[in-house]
């Protein structure tokens, strides 16, 4: 039987790493498989993988323009999803961030609220959010209800 405790790798699965610079007689002893001398034969040979021979590197021939300014991240939710929980709780006429939250139709309350979509809803709803695409703000008012933003 089976367990965690005693569980092992497939026969042949599993291969010795090869141990390196144990003597002239293993075939890598000496030099290890790296030649004599050289950049490449130094215990940190290896150049950075921007390094370009001396050549100033590409990072820094390109220049550097603009600037990005903190980018503002939302919880985003669709005319489809709300059509879906009124579709649930037929008694619901308001919808806020914390009844989504508690629907587990957004993950988190600390990100702003932003309905988008513009298939028609369903019901007649009170949807209060912190900002509405223009297309969702018309197909809540085309459907008798309102759309404030908070």
């Amino acid at each position: 039987m089976k367990n965690l405790g005693n569980l092992s790798p497939a026969p042949g699965s599993r291969k010795n790493r090869k141990r390196l610079g144990r003597g002239i007689g293993s075939g890598l002893g000496k030099t290890a498989g790296k030649g004599h001398k050289g950049q490449k034969a130094r215990k940190s040979g290896s150049p950075g993988i921007a390094f370009e021979g001396g050549q100033t590197p590409l990072y820094r021939r390109i220049p550097k323009r603009g600037f990005s300014g903190p980018q503002r991240e939302f919880s985003v939710v669709s005319l489809k999803d709300i059509n879906r929980v009124c579709s649930v709780d037929t008694t619901v006429t308001v919808l806020d961030k914390e009844y989504l939250y508690k629907h587990r139709v957004i993950k988190s309350m600390k990100h702003p609220l932003k309905i988008i979509g513009n298939q028609p809803v369903e019901k007649k709803l009170t949807l209060i959010a912190d900002q509405f695409t223009s297309g969702a703000k018309g197909a809540i008012e085309k459907s008798g209800g309102t759309a404030k933003e908070d």
